[in-house]
């Protein structure tokens, strides 16, 4: 990946993006509801992605998982519905790390071809391929049916007889069943799921009685951590699961993918990740390595030990941006915020929607799109570091359906068969179009293409320096510091001032810029000079100096980006 490239990545959940059923049933099963299939990514709908701005697409939910469809004609075993959550299943609850999930094939048994074509006809379409590695946990019946040769199963070499053993690939409860508060009878086959001695739960219940808000459809994976009896971690010799995990990364970077979204990762111990991450960058040096990490205190720890490219910035900017969008904290907490990762920040990797956030447009977090504009600008346009949209986010998709595993709850569902209207409409039956998208819809996704495709057009925000303006615009009556806040992006001989406003009103600001910025940015004072705004296209006569306030009106909830050439 070239260092002058601003990361846009376009994660989009693979099973929804192509179906196009528009009676579902909750709960409804693959026949009732149908599924998307990789062949849905047409050279068309690729296109698409990339004209809105993204150099990236995340494939979510790309390999086989648990599911309560039936493939044994294809030689697939059976899931016992018990430890499947959900018709289709938990992408999370991998049941062969070796395969592709038969669900998002045309022909089940072409799956693995259907996923290299792909691969390449991503690439064909100028984007990058990341996809999901789930280092944490498996589906509780795992069985890798399409392992290479040679290539040892989790568990097959495992001494179920002890609750640890560095060699173990699972962790037990000897002498027990596994029993848990979940119902593990199936009335239609009259068959209860039966798991003796029982493996821990993936999220890290060492007992047999998981309950219906743990992670009870996944086993916990053993990466030397002795979590029964407290003895530490048991690195030397290197632990059997880490060679095993090792070989899938490799496996599938064999593929032609160009990164990793790791799941989970801050549960798998950072020497792990340490060890892996570089022994697959020698054979691909320019893979990426995404981690789920939500522990700040752990971020340094996964960049500098584990050699992660990236991190989620989810407890940090994800959380301050949503809070203030809903009115619950000021705009000054955006400072705090980057000046906690100050020195990570180009690791770090920022959002306002994914698979396991609430949608911007649902009844739980803005309940319109539009309201949270200034965030997307700050989120897209503070640093140089990547960005990520959710499918259907550019459309203002509300994730209000109640898809039958998955609750009414402001989520898009990852468990069901389902449909997600907008991407339904602007799909218009492969032509990729938007006809059926309305007004608000079309002009959402207008202010979407425009502003992703300048973090890569304008070098000041892909390349540029950042100087945070907010210190010099505090208690005064030009600038409301607690629903504006304004900040400077510098490359070459051109300045933006980027102004969002998260107020529900219109306002008039003035925005003072510091001596200390002009030394700092090494920039000219212009008394007079244009600035022309790279969302509407208007120039207008600014000063851009120190002494003097620089006056805009800001349309309510949104923003403007000012550009300012600084001569020859």
């Amino acid at each position: 990946m070239g260092t002058t490239e601003k990361m846009i990545i376009y994660q989009v959940f693979t099973r929804l993006f192509g179906s196009k059923n528009i009676g579902c049933r909750p709960n409804g099963t693959l026949a009732e509801n149908g599924c998307g299939k990789m062949d849905d990514f047409t050279e068309q709908a690729l296109h698409k992605i990339k004209e809105l701005g993204a150099t990236h697409i995340w494939y979510t939910g790309l390999i086989a998982h648990a599911t309560q469809t039936d493939y044994s004609a294809y030689g697939i075993p059976k899931d016992h519905p018990s430890v499947v959550k959900g018709k289709a299943g938990s992408p999370y609850a991998i049941k062969d790390y070796y395969d592709i999930d038969p669900d998002l094939a045309v022909h089940v048994d072409k799956r693995m071809e259907e996923f290299e074509a792909l691969v390449k006809r991503t690439h064909i379409c100028g984007m990058k391929v990341i996809m999901d590695f789930v280092p944490n946990h498996v589906a509780r019946q795992y069985h890798s049916l399409a392992r290479p040769e040679g290539v040892k199963d989790l568990g097959e070499n495992d001494d179920s007889s002890l609750a640890f053993s560095p060699n173990n690939n699972f962790y037990y409860i000897p002498g027990e069943k596994l029993q848990g508060e979940v119902d593990l009878y199936d009335p239609e086959s009259g068959v209860a799921y039966e798991e003796f001695p029982a493996k821990a739960t993936g999220n890290n219940r060492f007992d047999a009685w998981p309950n219906r808000n743990d992670w009870y459809e996944t086993v916990k994976l053993n990466y030397g951590v002795d979590y029964i009896h407290n003895t530490g971690c048991h690195f030397d010799p290197i632990p059997d699961t880490w060679q095993k995990m090792k070989d899938i990364l490799l496996f599938w970077a064999g593929k032609g993918i160009d990164g990793f979204r790791c799941d989970m990762a801050e549960m798998v111990p950072c020497e792990f990740w340490g060890w892996a991450i570089p022994q697959v960058k020698k054979s691909y040096p320019d893979i990426v390595f995404i981690a789920e990490v939500y522990n700040p205190n752990e971020y340094r720890n996964y960049i500098q030990n584990g050699h992660f490219d990236y991190l989620y910035d989810k407890v940090g900017l994800y959380d301050t941006l949503r809070a203030i969008t809903c009115g619950y904290a000021s705009a000054t907490a955006i400072t705090s915020c980057w000046q906690s990762v100050n020195d990570i920040q180009s690791h770090m990797l920022n959002f306002l929607e994914n698979h396991d956030e609430q949608r911007i447009a649902s009844d739980f977090f803005a309940g319109n799109a539009f309201k949270a504009l200034p965030a997307l600008i700050v989120s897209a346009c503070m640093n140089t570091n990547p960005m990520m949209i959710y499918f259907g986010q550019e459309f203002g998709e509300p994730g209000m359906d109640s898809e039958g595993f998955s609750g009414r709850d402001g989520r898009t569902t990852i468990f069901d068969y389902w449909t997600v209207n907008t991407i339904r409409r602007w799909s218009n039956h492969g032509r990729f179009n938007g006809h059926q998208l309305n007004a608000k819809e079309k002009e959402l996704q207008k202010f979407y293409q425009k502003l992703l495709n300048l973090c890569n057009t304008e070098k000041a925000i892909s390349q540029g320096e950042f100087f945070d303006l907010m210190y010099v615009n505090q208690g005064g009556w030009q600038m409301n510091e607690h629903k504006q806040y304004a900040f400077l992006r510098k490359y070459g001989k051109e300045v933006l001032l980027i102004v969002v406003n998260f107020d529900d009103i219109p306002v008039r600001v003035g925005v003072n810029i510091p001596p200390h910025a002009f030394e700092y940015l090494q920039m000219p004072v212009l008394p007079q000079c244009t600035a022309k705004e790279l969302l509407s296209g208007k120039d207008s006569k600014v000063s851009f100096t120190p002494d003097k306030a620089f006056g805009t009106e800001l349309p309510a909830r949104n923003g403007k980006i000012f550009k300012i050439s600084l001569g020859k």
